[in-house]
C-alpha cells in the first residue's frame, strides 16, 4: 500500500467561510499563493452559494481572478447547484486546473437544515452540475457530511453513511470525502463507519474530513490510515467550520496534521516551513 497520503487543503473556503469579519480578497489570494508555494496538489479556494447565507464567500470570483496558479495544483471550489455552476463557469481560468465540489448530508435534519430539501432531493438537484463537469472535463469530488454525528438528529449510523455514498456515486464515481462536520467522531466509531463504506467503495477513492472539536481528530487520521486511507482534507492554521453547524469550531490543522504524517513515516510532499508561514498568516484572519 502507498506510503503517499494527498492533502486536501480547505483552510480558504471552509476555515474562512465562518469567520465573522471581513477579510479582504486581497489577504485570501495571499494565503492561497502560499499554500500554493507548499507542495499541496489540491486547495479549496472558495464556493459560489448564495452570500445571503455565506456572505464571506461573495467575492470567490475575484479570487479566482487574482491567484497565481500552480501547474502542479489543482483548485476547487464548492458548488450546491447550477446557479453556482454558471458563476463558476464565468470565473474559469484557461490557466488554472480546476475542480468542482459537490455536498450531501448522511442526515436528513442536517440536508433541511443545511440545503432545505431531503438528502434525495439534494442529490436530484446535484445531477445537472455533475453532467455539466462532466461534459467540460472538470473534475468532481464529493463530500458527505455528518458521518459521525448530526447536530439535529443526533448519531448517524454506519448504514446512513453507505447509503449516501452510494447515492452520489450513482450520479457519478467520484471520489468522496466524509465529514465528522461537528468532530464528535472517535477512532471507534470512525473505525465502524469506515468499514461499512470500505464495503462499497475503494479506500483509494476515500478521503476522511475531520474536524478537531473533541480533540480526536488526529486520532481519528491514524485509524483510517490503518484502514488504508491515503487523502484527508485539512485547513491551515486549524480554521472554520460549517456555520451550519453549531459547536464546530475548527477543522484539523493542516501544519498538525503534517506532524503526525512525518512521525508515522508517510510522506507528503508539502514543505513544512511554508505551511507554517501560511498558519500565521491564516491565524491573524481570525
Amino acid at each position: 500500500m502507498t506510503n503517499f497520503v494527498r492533502l486536501h487543503e480547505v483552510g480558504p473556503r471552509d476555515g474562512l467561510q465562518n469567520e465573522p469579519g471581513v477579510i479582504s480578497v486581497e489577504r485570501k489570494v495571499a494565503l492561497i499563493d502560499m499554500l500554493s508555494r507548499s507542495g499541496l496538489r489540491d486547495i479549496e479556494v472558495g464556493s459560489f452559494v448564495s452570500p445571503k447565507w455565506v456572505p464571506q464567500m461573495a467575492d470567490t470570483d475575484q479570487v479566482l481572478a487574482q491567484i497565481t496558479p500552480a501547474k502542479a495544483v489543482r483548485y476547487a471550489v464548492l458548488l450546491p447547484n447550477m446557479r453556482g455552476w454558471t458563476l463558476f463557469q464565468a470565473a474559469r481560468r484557461a490557466d488554472m486546473t480546476t475542480e468542482i465540489a459537490v455536498f450531501i448530508s448522511a442526515s436528513e435534519g442536517f440536508s433541511q437544515n443545511n440545503l432545505n430539501c431531503s438528502i434525495a432531493a439534494s442529490v436530484q438537484q446535484l445531477g445537472p452540475v455533475i453532467a455539466a463537469a462532466q461534459e467540460e472535463n472538470v473534475a468532481v469530488r464529493g463530500y458527505v457530511s455528518c458521518v459521525a454525528e448530526c447536530p439535529f438528529d443526533g448519531p448517524t449510523s454506519p448504514q446512513q453513511v453507505v447509503d449516501a455514498v452510494g447515492l452520489l456515486r450513482e450520479v457519478a464515481p467520484m471520489p468522496i470525502s466524509l465529514g465528522d462536520t461537528i468532530g464528535t467522531g472517535t477512532p471507534d466509531r470512525i473505525a465502524v463507519m469506515l468499514e461499512a463504506v470500505l464495503g462499497a467503495v475503494p479506500a483509494a477513492e476515500l478521503a476522511g474530513h475531520f474536524h478537531d472539536t473533541g480533540g480526536q481528530a488526529l486520532a481519528n487520521i491514524e485509524v483510517s490510515l490503518d484502514l488504508g486511507l491515503r487523502a484527508f482534507d485539512s485547513a491551515v492554521g486549524g480554521l472554520g467550520g460549517c456555520p451550519y453547524a453549531p459547536g464546530a469550531p475548527g477543522n484539523v490543522a493542516t501544519e498538525a496534521v503534517l506532524a503526525l504524517l512525518d512521525r508515522l513515516g508517510f510522506e507528503t510532499g508539502v514543505d513544512h516551513d511554508v505551511i507554517a508561514q501560511a498558519a500565521e498568516l491564516a491565524k491573524g484572519m481570525r
